[in-house]
């Protein structure tokens, strides 16, 4: 029965995809707001970016109070009875897959830090992951410097910059810049101290930060253009690689971190094919028209004649769509995918697991039969997902199955801020040549967009292609 096959796709479906790690959002007043409702709303719109746990730190009287737990953001913010507690002049919050330091809730952020009174003077949360934390946590900790979390390279962020503020007459700019000198690797962060919030990106911005206004006086800082969206917001412009920008009640400032030849941009390429919402604008670039026009480059890539062209939910619809356009095969949404199904929901008991087939995709079957189909995905990563449903298609009667990747082979995982599975995982950095993979997953032709198309489509070369070349823009410790 083709519905057997769908409690593998239950298990295994999560695990064959890349995972950004998190999600950062902002607020910044001169004066008192709903803090709580406005980054409720900014999480959610995160959603995507982390799915594990989520917290936020907000300001209020001069006090820093923070709240996090495991979980959705909805569930989470739901549990909080005391809402008005948390309205106050700022506020931040991340919400997070785990990559270094794992799934311990101690691992949570925000990190904050408390002066002698116990009192929280500083927060901070962090979409990245630096190569050299071990080893700064170790000098760090041979100073008698403590840590809560079992191991998070964020906290070190924030244990740097305490560090650093006293030596700079507590100047938070002063502390970040000592702080950046000592940290390597990807990082887009948001500070918030007593009377002014921070945000600044590693020189090559890698991870994306980008921020925005709710009106004349209040500032936005967000991960992506969708979360200032949610609030009603308005985009100013992302956060430059290298750049460091203090809001305080009556000013902005902007400024570089490290010199100017030091700066080289390299915002992870995979941003555009699969972390970022489609109605996101990625260094002012539209994530869904990169996506539509991977599709339209498949197509002129690798022509085929088939019947219909599906694309895998969701984000390999965008590119469904542009190879439609530009094959004139009509698009059809085949593949149904149930959108409130989510990890947590596959029972560990098989009876159950089979009573649950067609929670989270299940085929159109008329439209199936007999057709020649192209169908197509943002990626290829360990292949498993890719192959359970081409066996679905061919238990359905396909006649023909051709399989397109709207982007370059996965050769490689990834170490700043992106949770990946190892090499020896990857299927095509196992099967370097494109007929053995067709041949594992049973197709009757493979294409994967090409790295000329790819900076065909982005524009230009400078992006983080590490994943697909082997090649990052900083090394590993």
């Amino acid at each position: 029965m083709i519905s057997q096959l769908f409690p593998y796709i239950l298990e295994n479906n999560y695990f064959d995809k890349f995972h950004d790690e998190c999600g950062v959002f902002g607020i910044y007043s001169p004066y008192k707001v709903d803090t709580f409702s406005l980054i409720q709303f900014g999480l959610f719109a995160l959603q995507h970016r982390g799915q594990e746990a989520c917290g936020f730190s907000v300001l209020r009287d001069g006090f820093i109070i923070s709240h996090k737990s495991e979980g959705l953001v909805l569930d989470f913010f739901r549990k909080i009875s005391n809402s008005e507690c948390y309205h106050g002049n700022a506020v931040i919050g991340h919400t997070r897959y785990s990559t270094e330091g794992g799934q311990s809730k101690k691992n949570i952020q925000p990190f904050f830090g408390e002066d002698s009174y116990g009192k929280s003077t500083i927060s901070i949360v962090h979409n990245g992951n630096l190569v050299n934390a071990q080893d700064l946590r170790r000098e760090l900790e041979s100073k008698g410097i403590n840590f809560i979390s079992e191991y998070s390279d964020s906290e070190v962020i924030l244990r740097l910059i305490q560090k650093y503020l006293p030596e700079s007459d507590n100047s938070l700019e002063k502390a970040i810049q000592k702080t950046t000198i000592d940290i390597k690797g990807a990082y887009s962060v948001i500070v918030l101290m007593d009377n002014k919030m921070a945000a600044f990106r590693d020189p090559n911005g890698i991870r994306p930060l980008c921020y925005g206004m709710l009106n004349e006086e209040i500032y936005i800082f967000s991960s992506e253009t969708c979360g200032i969206d949610s609030v009603g917001g308005f985009y100013v412009r992302d956060v430059f690689p290298g750049e460091i920008i203090i809001v305080e009640k009556k000013s902005i400032q902007f400024s570089l971190l490290t010199k100017r030849k030091n700066i080289k941009k390299r915002i992870c390429s995979f941003e555009y094919i699969y972390f970022s919402r489609p109605d996101s604008l990625i260094e002012n670039i539209n994530v869904y028209e990169i996506r539509e026009k991977s599709g339209e480059k498949l197509y002129e890539q690798h022509p085929v004649e088939a019947d219909v062209v599906i694309g895998v939910p969701d984000s390999g619809v965008p590119a469904s769509i542009g190879y439609s356009k530009a094959s004139g095969i009509p698009f059809k949404p085949i593949l149904v995918k149930n959108k409130y199904i989510g990890r947590s929901f596959i029972h560990p008991q098989q009876e159950m697991r089979e009573k649950m087939v067609n929670l989270k995709l299940n085929p159109i079957l008329d439209e199936i039969k007999g057709k020649r189909i192209v169908i197509i995905d943002d990626s290829i990563v360990r292949g498993t997902t890719s192959r359970r449903l081409v066996y679905i298609l061919r238990k359905a009667g396909a006649k023909e199955i051709h399989f397109r990747s709207a982007s370059p082979p996965i050769i490689g995982p990834c170490y700043l801020g992106v949770d990946t599975p190892s090499k020896k995982d990857l299927i095509s950095y196992n099967h370097i040549d494109k007929k053995s993979i067709a041949k594992i997953l049973n197709v009757d032709s493979l294409e994967f967009l090409s790295m000329d198309n790819f900076i065909d489509i982005l524009g230009s070369i400078h992006y983080c292609f590490g994943c697909f070349t082997g090649n990052y823009p900083v090394k590993k410790n």
